[in-house]
């Protein structure tokens, strides 16, 4: 308690000690599961700017997610678990065409996101990436929640091809001069029509443009504090990547080409292609660091990074993730409520404050960096979330334990709730179909992995669980109610 009582007094001093406010960064991966950075267990796979950022800083073990690419886009930006979330799955409008581009469930006008919170604290807001929270000419554009720029894809289902016809600047659509084809195009090849592994691609790989807007914003803001949310869509499927990066890979893996027959588009070389996506991510993340190093910002910018979700099932559009192990020795992948759907890495960098090379075992989720960046900031935000803040953490100061984390998901499994509490953690799915569906119950200290299912040795902690899953809040979609 004392050492708490202590950060409270120490945190507005190191703030009004500074020049200015810190700046932030917030550097959001899509479908990068746990084991997949080398600081993290990775062995085929290169990273080596990631792993320096964890040199550097801070590694999470026991950060969480929510399992699917909105939701957590959702519980970040307004600090709210998925039992009270506005957006708790995956609720696509429209198609994949351009005429279709529609997005997904937009969030409410007036929402307290962490960009409106920061902007009256008086940063500069920026979103580079992916959005999926509103599509075009909705309420739930970034600009209409707090954004004072944006660039890149408002619908997540245009995000599924690297080469777009075109990206998003705020509100206005940027033609980049490329063909249009369906990144789930459904390949009907024989030996008389085979596959054209080439002809998927274009001149603007999308991360580029996102990265060069990214260092464009980082120079042209030395004087006033800004947050920049830079939301990549690598890994995630389809397997495109510029030769030069693929090339890293030449002749490391046996490959079998994917043929495109199970959805998204072919590769030649799939293997090498997923690995050379997560190379080039990081390729990305050493152009951030330097250009925060050349402009003079490094030592006055926490940077964060981390993932939205676990990897993608094994053999969903190409991807092998189980040659990989992308998720580490966790059970499950993306979609899933156990461990390795939503454990993610999360390293903290900020030299001078966050001590380097240290490993924090805190259990902590995406809902807590709401509270965790108006600390950081200063700002007393009178908005309600389910978050606590981080910062004390990167001081090495203890913070207030969770009482529970509670996930949901509803399109997966006939829905899904999961609670961890402590080390218990507790799963039930079927739930749409049966509410009253059997609870399994994991002891994470001794078994992370989740194999042993130990619900029937302990029936009081499931009354607990059971009544932790009754604490959800009514969603406004009716589909997502049990």
């Amino acid at each position: 308690m004392k050492q708490f009582l202590l950060a409270c007094i120490l945190f507005p001093l190191a703030l009004t000690a500074q020049t200015s406010k810190p700046n932030i960064i917030y550097i959001m991966a899509d479908d990068l599961g746990y084991g997949e950075l080398g600081c993290y267990g990775q062995q085929k796979i290169k990273t080596p700017n990631i792993d320096r950022l964890s040199a550097e800083g801070m590694r999470f073990t026991q950060y969480y997610a929510t399992t699917l690419c909105a939701s957590t886009r959702c519980s970040f930006v307004t600090g709210m678990d998925g039992g009270h979330a506005q957006v708790r799955d995956n609720l696509e409008f429209g198609g994949f065409r351009d005429e279709e581009e529609f997005g997904q469930m937009p969030l409410a006008p007036n929402t307290m996101t962490i960009a409106t919170e920061l902007r009256k604290a008086g940063y500069a807001t920026a979103l580079i990436g992916k959005w999926g929270l509103g599509g075009p000419g909705t309420e739930g554009v970034p600009n209409k929640q707090g954004f004072d720029l944006f660039y890149g894809y408002l619908d997540q289902k245009q995000a599924h091809n690297y080469y777009p016809t075109h990206l998003w600047r705020n509100e206005t659509r940027e033609d980049l001069g490329q063909s249009w084809f369906s990144a789930h195009q459904v390949l009907k090849a024989d030996s008389t029509n085979p596959v054209n592994y080439a002809g998927y691609s274009g001149k603007i790989y999308s991360p580029d443009t996102m990265t060069g807007e990214a260092v464009k914003y980082i120079r042209s803001h030395t004087r006033k504090p800004f947050f920049l949310y830079l939301a990549y869509t690598l890994p995630h499927l389809s397997l495109q990547v510029p030769d030069e990066s693929l090339r890293q890979y030449e002749n490391v893996f046996e490959e079998t080409p994917y043929t495109g027959r199970k959805g998204y588009l072919p590769h030649i070389r799939p293997r090498s292609a997923y690995a050379a996506m997560i190379s080039r991510l990081d390729m990305y993340v050493g152009m951030i660091m330097k250009t925060l190093q050349d402009a003079g910002l490094d030592k006055n910018t926490l940077v964060i990074f981390t993932s939205d979700n676990g990897a993608t099932v094994p053999g969903t559009g190409g991807a092998d993730t189980k040659f990989f192990e992308s998720n580490g020795k966790l059970r499950g992948y993306k979609g899933s409520l156990y461990e390795g759907g939503i454990r993610e890495p999360f390293i903290a960098r900020w030299p001078g404050k966050i001590r380097a090379g240290r490993t924090n075992d805190k259990v902590c989720a995406v809902w807590d960096l709401f509270a965790t960046f108006n600390a950081i900031a200063g700002n007393k935000t009178t908005a309600v979330t389910n978050g606590v803040s981080l910062f004390p953490e990167f001081y090495g100061l203890p913070t207030p334990q969770h009482e529970y984390l509670y996930w949901e998901v509803h399109d997966y499994e006939n829905g899904i709730q999961a609670v961890r509490w402590n080390n218990w953690k507790a799963v039930r799915s079927q739930v749409h179909k049966n509410p009253d569906a059997p609870v399994e119950l994991y002891d994470l200290g001794k078994d992370p992995g989740e194999q042993e299912n130990v619900a029937a040795a302990h029936p009081d902690i499931i009354e607990k669980m059971k009544a932790f899953f009754n604490r959800r809040s009514r969603a406004a979609v009716k589909e997502w109610n049990f």
